[in-house]
């Protein structure tokens, strides 16, 4: 899958996870989940939810960050860390907590982050955006990168937007593309003082990427910003040949903008076979096949997950088979088709719905016949027909078994339906 981002308003930590909420909501639960499991919104006292929302002209999704936990000394009230204001000389940059606060400090969270219950890779992402920021910090104002106290990351706001836009970045397994970044103009309120837009910080994370200079004022691009398209390092060209959108997602800042909405857009797309309406006319076409083994999970609770599996949009098929696993065990083989489109959305169902710690994924060929449903009457009643054309175009007619099921006699009164059914298709 290929994601391009398209940062009309901007791109902050808040506005990044909106848009790929909003794109893929159904990723909400399992982030959760995963926030409250590493002990990270208890530690820093945040819990995070997706929100719908509309300005004048579009809907889409905000992502919410709401501290749970008040233990600790403020001079200042918390704001969003750098709220996209519109407006250059009331916007408030925020470094705004006392110096004092243990969170602030980036050996600090980034110690946190290490001990957090999180995903291998989760977390490295988490812990290189989170370097990323401290970095540019320490080149700016001149300081070792373990004595950084900036506020932005010592904000719960922030470091809840890092783990998540880390969470879902390695959930998505996408490759990724950004559109030029508005860098904004003006000046902005800080701990340090007075700064230009955009902030030092910013500047020091965008150094490379290509930017484009609008004529609205205000902080476009955050430091958190900056640091999660510095950490997925884009393609800034076009997209290199045409592809197929697949969903888009709308991710709002906290702000509004003068004329424009304040968004961050989210583009999805899977490569296009040059011949594929071609293809597909002729039944051929690319699916996706997953594999995977479970020795640990009972029969009921297979079945259910079976069940869960086969409701997932764009899954064709589901199968199970017993086999010898490791160590003589036995095992189930589940064995699951899908569309390409429906790729992340089968294998986080498989993770999601079982107790296996790997799916196994490749793409094949496949081809189908032509079908065409249809209605048959008999016996005072309708059942359901699908007729294909075979090669040679012999035309073959099979009776939906649930329309069947209900023939008196056993198997032989619904044998006896069938084969009446099909002689009339």
């Amino acid at each position: 899958m290929h994601i391009q981002i398209d940062p009309l308003g901007g791109i902050a930590g808040d506005m990044f996870a909106a848009a790929v909420l909003d794109a893929w909501p159904d990723r909400e639960a399992a982030l959760i989940e995963a926030l409250v499991g590493s002990g990270l919104g208890e530690i820093f006292g945040f819990a995070v939810a997706r929100i719908d929302h509309a300005d004048h002209a579009l809907t889409g999704s905000r992502f919410e960050v709401k501290e749970t936990k008040h233990g600790h000394s403020h001079q200042y009230p918390h704001e969003r860390e750098h709220s996209h204001d519109a407006q250059s000389e009331g916007h408030h940059h925020s470094h705004h907590h006392d110096h004092r606060h243990s969170h602030h400090r980036y050996r600090e969270i980034r110690d946190r982050l290490r001990q957090a219950d999180l995903e291998a890779n989760t977390k490295d992402r988490a812990l290189d955006i989170l370097s990323r920021l401290a970095v540019a910090e320490s080149n700016v104002h001149g300081i070792r990168i373990e004595e950084v106290a900036f506020h932005e990351v010592g904000a719960f706001d922030s470091v809840a937007d890092i783990v998540s836009a880390a969470w879902l970045i390695e959930h998505l397994n996408a490759i990724w593309s950004c559109a030029a970044l508005p860098i904004g103009s003006g000046r902005v309120q800080s701990a340090h003082g007075l700064l230009p837009i955009p902030a030092p910080a910013t500047v020091e994370l965008l150094k490379g990427m290509p930017v484009v200079q609008d004529t609205r004022l205000g902080e476009r691009i955050t430091p958190t910003g900056a640091a999660i398209v510095a950490h997925l390092a884009p393609d800034f060209s076009p997209l290199p040949a045409p592809m197929r959108l697949l969903r888009s997602g709308i991710g709002f800042g906290s702000a509004t903008l003068p004329g424009m909405s304040n968004i961050l857009r989210l583009l999805a797309f899977a490569p296009l076979d040059e011949n594929e309406g071609e293809a597909r006319s002729q039944g051929h076409e690319r699916i996706a096949v997953h594999e995977f083994e479970l020795d640990d999970q009972s029969g009921e609770a297979i079945a259910l997950a079976l069940e869960r599996l086969r409701a997932i949009e764009g899954v064709l098929d589901v199968s199970c088979h017993p086999m010898q696993g490791k160590k003589g065990r036995i095992s189930i083989h589940i064995r699951l088709l899908s569309r390409l489109d429906a790729l992340e959305d089968a294998l986080a169902g498989c993770f999601e719905q079982t107790t296996t710690l790997g799916v196994r994924w490749h793409e094949v060929n496949r081809r189908i016949l032509a079908r065409t449903p249809g209605e048959v009457d008999v016996a005072d009643r309708s059942i359901r027909i699908k007729k294909a054309i075979r090669p040679g175009g012999i035309s073959t007619v099979k009776a939906e078994i649930d329309d069947l099921a209900a023939a008196p006699g056993g198997h032989a009164g619904r044998e006896a339906l069938r084969r009446e059914v099909e002689g009339k298709g």
